[in-house]
């Protein structure tokens, strides 16, 4: 299981990642601006170097403008194998993540709606692809079950990479793609995708909040406190 903290405050930060909870950091520029964080190179820096602090072992940070290949040089250069760089799933991103991965720099595609766009991330060799599961519901598709058709397209890449691997040498450079699953709108979407074999997600703050306000179980807690104190 790997969790991302879905944020770009510093304030989500330090409250959240100390709890161990979170492998690392997702960020966008619409997270940047919902943070009051200028999406510019030298404050990405700032925010890079303050979530290293935390010790996070992934920081994925979104390429922008005109020339998304030297954007996202620039950002993977901030802080070398804990970066990845976010691009959209778009011929534009494709053609500059096909560079960056020849770099050895880990890419993560964004702005997933497809099952058959997992088949393009896969080939290029991502890490990573993030589908939006509740704009997907927002469509009036059936979210849950696109993402599952997602993550049985991931399994069946995997497996033959595995099987490629073990045959030829030049396939050792193949990656394995995971699917990163992206807004989340409530802990029942993360209960009911991991039932179904899906195990990486970036959540919210918010939704991270939910997941420990489970009354009952505040309730069950609050009486073990009284029943220790003999209340």
């Amino acid at each position: 299981m790997r969790l991302l903290l879905d944020s770009a405050d510093p304030l989500s930060w330090a409250e959240w990642l100390p709890t161990g909870l979170f492998r690392g950091v997702t960020t966008n520029p619409t997270l940047l601006r919902r943070a009051a964080q200028p999406c510019r190179l030298d404050q990405l820096a700032a925010l890079a170097a303050q979530a290293l602090e935390h010790g996070v072992q992934e920081l994925h940070l979104q390429a922008w403008g005109a020339d998304l290949l030297a954007c996202g040089r620039a950002l993977a250069q901030l802080a070398p194998g804990r970066i990845w760089v976010k691009l959209p799933i778009t011929r534009p991103g494709a053609a500059a993540a096909r560079a960056l991965i020849a770099e050895a720099i880990p890419v993560t595609f964004t702005a997933c709606y497809e099952p058959a766009q997992v088949l393009l991330a896969a080939a290029l060799g991502a890490d990573y692809i993030a589908p939006y599961l509740g704009r997907i519901s927002d469509q009036g598709r059936d979210g849950h079950a696109e993402l599952i058709s997602m993550q049985r397209i991931v399994d069946t890449v995997n497996k033959a990479n595995t099987v490629n691997r073990a045959n030829t040498s030049a396939a050792a450079q193949a990656s394995s793609l995971r699917l990163l699953v992206a807004s989340l709108r409530s802990p029942d979407d993360l209960a009911r995708l991991a039932s179904e074999g899906l195990d990486t997600f970036t959540i919210s703050p918010s939704i991270a909040e939910a997941l420990f306000a489970v009354e009952p179980t505040l309730a069950a807690a609050d009486q073990f406190e009284r029943d220790t104190a003999g209340i």
